[in-house]
C-alpha cells in the first residue's frame, strides 16, 4: 500500500509578528488587521486573498457549511467565527497561529468536519470571537485497491447476544459489526462486515464461528478495498471513488451523539430492555463496533488511545431529526440521555469510557478558561490514565493554553499559577 501524504505542522519557523492592539468590538478592524497579518508572515508568491470569508461575505455560509455535519451546530443561537480562512500552503497555517494569538483570537482547526459537537467551527462561548482554519485545501489521499469485502444481514436477539461472544475473538481478517435501527414498530439488526479475502474463506469462518447467523454464498458480494470503503460508508452502489476527493459530507442533519464501551456481553433482557427504549424514538441508531485483534495487544499507555485489552466493542447511539425547533432538539436530547442512563449498568465503568471522536459535551466543558479538575472528569473517560500524560505534554508544549476549546486538554494547575501570578489551585 502506497503511503498517504501527510501533512505536518511545526512552529519553530520564526515568522514576524505586528504590533497589534485589537479592539474586540471592532470586528471589522481585526478581520484587517488579520489579513494584513497573515499577508506579512506567508508566502506573497501564492494568492490568498480569495481564501478569506468574512459573515459579509456571500460565500461565507457556504463554506461554513461545507464539511459540518451536525445541524444542530449552525443554527442561529450558536456563536460563528469571526473569519474563516482556507490556506494553500503550510506557512499560511503557522501565520494563522501566530495572528490570532497576536490579536488575541481564539482559533478552531477545522479539516473533515467530522467533530460530532461541531466544535472545530462553532463554540459554546459568545463573548470570546474565533477564526476557523479550514484545512480543506491541504490535504492528499492515496487508496489501495487490492482488498477484497462480504456484506451480509439478519436480525435476533439471540443472534446479538451470540455476537457478543465472539465480536472481539472471530477471525482478524473479519470486520463484523452491528448497525441497529427502528423500522416502523420493530427493531432491525443489521450485520455489517468487511472481510479480507475470498467469499469462500469467509463462510468457512462464519460456518465454525457464528453458524447462529447462517451466512450463505449468496449473501456474499466480493468487490476491491475502495469499493468496500464506498459500501460501509453509505454511497450509493456504483459511486465512483473519487467521490471521495471533494472533502463533502455524505449525511447532514441535526444530531445527538454518545458513545460506549462494552466489557461484558449484555444478557438478552438487557437487550430487550434496550429495544423497548429505542421504540420510543422515530429515528433511533445504534452501531456496535468490535475491538479485539491487533488494537488489544497494543498496550494501553503506549498512545493517548487507551481502549484496549478487554473491550470487546463500542457503542455508538444517535439521534436525529430535521427541523431547527426547540422543542425537536429538547425532545431527541432527553431520548438519548434517558437511554444512555439505561445502559450504566451495562458498560465500562470506573471511569465509563467514551470515544473522544464522538465527542460529547453532556460529559463536561471547560468554562472560562481550561480547568485541570473540571477537564479530569471527561478527560478520563476518553483517555484513562492518559490522561494525566497528556496534561504534563499540554504544559510543556502550549504553556499559555493558546490551543483550546470546550473540551482541550488543560495545563498543570501550577503552570497555570505561575502564568497568571495567582496562587489559587484550579
Amino acid at each position: 500500500m502506497k503511503t498517504s501524504n501527510s501533512f505536518l505542522l511545526t512552529l519553530y519557523t520564526t515568522l514576524t509578528i505586528l504590533a497589534l492592539t485589537p479592539q474586540p468590538s471592532l470586528s471589522q478592524s481585526i478581520i484587517d488587521q488579520f489579513y494584513q497579518c497573515i499577508n506579512l508572515n506567508s508566502d506573497l508568491a501564492v494568492p490568498f486573498s480569495s481564501s478569506f470569508y468574512s459573515a459579509d461575505n456571500s460565500s461565507f455560509s457556504a463554506v461554513l457549511e461545507s464539511t459540518a455535519q451536525n445541524l444542530r451546530r449552525l443554527v442561529p443561537s450558536v456563536p460563528k467565527p469571526l473569519l474563516i480562512f482556507t490556506p494553500f500552503i503550510e506557512n499560511q497555517v503557522q501565520a494563522t497561529v501566530t495572528c490570532t494569538r497576536a490579536l488575541g483570537l481564539l482559533l478552531r482547526v477545522r479539516s473533515g468536519g467530522h467533530d460530532y459537537e461541531g466544535l472545530s467551527y462553532s463554540s459554546e462561548s459568545k463573548d470570546e470571537p474565533f477564526v476557523l482554519l479550514d484545512l480543506s485545501r491541504l490535504r492528499s489521499i492515496t487508496v489501495d485497491p487490492n482488498e477484497k469485502t462480504a456484506t451480509l444481514e439478519q436480525n435476533a436477539t439471540k443472534i446479538l447476544a451470540r455476537w457478543q461472544q465472539v465480536a472481539d475473538t472471530i477471525d482478524e481478517d473479519l470486520f463484523l459489526r452491528v448497525i441497529i435501527q427502528r423500522s416502523k414498530n420493530t427493531i432491525s439488526n443489521l450485520y455489517n462486515a468487511v472481510f479480507f479475502g475470498k467469499a469462500e474463506r469467509l463462510i468457512r469462518v462464519m460456518d465454525e464461528s457464528f453458524p447462529e447467523l447462517g451466512l450463505k454464498r449468496k449473501d456474499c458480494t466480493e468487490m476491491s478495498w475502495i469499493e468496500s470503503i464506498m459500501y460501509i460508508t453509505g454511497y450509493p452502489s456504483g459511486t465512483p471513488p473519487e467521490t471521495l476527493l471533494q472533502g463533502k459530507s455524505l449525511f447532514k442533519n441535526y444530531f445527538k451523539a454518545k458513545s460506549d464501551y462494552v466489557m461484558n456481553a449484555i444478557t438478552e433482557e438487557g437487550l430487550e430492555g434496550l429495544w423497548t427504549r429505542l421504540l420510543d424514538e422515530e429515528t433511533p441508531l445504534m452501531i456496535l463496533t468490535p475491538y479485539g485483534g491487533m488494537m488489544s495487544r497494543i498496550p494501553e499507555d503506549e498512545t493517548p488511545f487507551p481502549h484496549r485489552k478487554g473491550v470487546k466493542y463500542m457503542i455508538q447511539y444517535v439521534t436525529t431529526w430535521n427541523d431547527d425547533k426547540p422543542e425537536s432538539q429538547a425532545r431527541h436530547m432527553d431520548w438519548i440521555r434517558r437511554v444512555y442512563n439505561y445502559m450504566g449498568p451495562h458498560v465500562s465503568m470506573l471511569p465509563r469510557q467514551a470515544y473522544v471522536n464522538y465527542r460529547d459535551l453532556d460529559l463536561g466543558m471547560n468554562k472560562n478558561g481550561t480547568s485541570f479538575i473540571e477537564a479530569a472528569s471527561w478527560g478520563a473517560r476518553y483517555f484513562k490514565d492518559n490522561f494525566d500524560r497528556l496534561v504534563k505534554v499540554k504544559t510543556m508544549v502550549d504553556k499559555e493554553n493558546f490551543f483550546r476549546h470546550e473540551q482541550s486538554i488543560p495545563i498543570l494547575p501550577l503552570m497555570r499559577e505561575r502564568r497568571s501570578g495567582k496562587t489559587v489551585f484550579h
